[in-house]
């Protein structure tokens, strides 16, 4: 057992061993893919931040909505899948169809350069969000 994992954590073990399953919520991440190339080349390191900054600014704003809290209630069942798009142009496209569809997401602007970097939405059942993601592979 991790340290650290407290009450909660054993609480969805519990429940999952007594037959109670409870809904499986997802964290989807869509991460620049050519900021890893020339001409940009970031390192690994700087894209997983960029993922992490958006993951959790976005877990930050929507705190306080139902699924945001049940998915940090079970620190042992946490999912996030994290996508690529080709580039800034597809990133912002897809920013503005979850705001026209009102999909909460965090789009993160990487400072000071104000450089979109990912788009973290908030915890979500999986056929919620997938017909705006089905598009997007796995991050490689």
């Amino acid at each position: 057992m991790h340290r650290g994992v407290g009450p909660a954590f054993l609480l969805g073990r519990k429940m999952a061993a007594s037959g109670m399953e409870t809904q499986i919520l997802v964290q989807y991440l869509v991460l620049r893919k050519d900021l890893s190339q020339a001409p940009f080349s970031w390192p690994a390191g700087a894209l997983v931040a960029q993922a992490c900054h958006a993951a959790t600014a976005a877990l930050h704003i929507h705190r306080d909505h139902p699924h945001t809290e049940a998915y940090l209630r079970e620190l042992g069942r946490m999912r996030k899948v994290v996508l690529e798009a080709p580039d800034e142009t597809t990133l912002k496209l897809l920013a503005e169809t979850l705001q026209q569809k009102n999909v909460d997401h965090m789009l993160w602007l990487e400072q000071p350069e104000n450089i979109p970097t990912c788009i973290a939405l908030r915890p979500y059942p999986k056929e919620e969000v997938n017909q705006y993601l089905k598009k997007f592979r796995l991050f490689k």
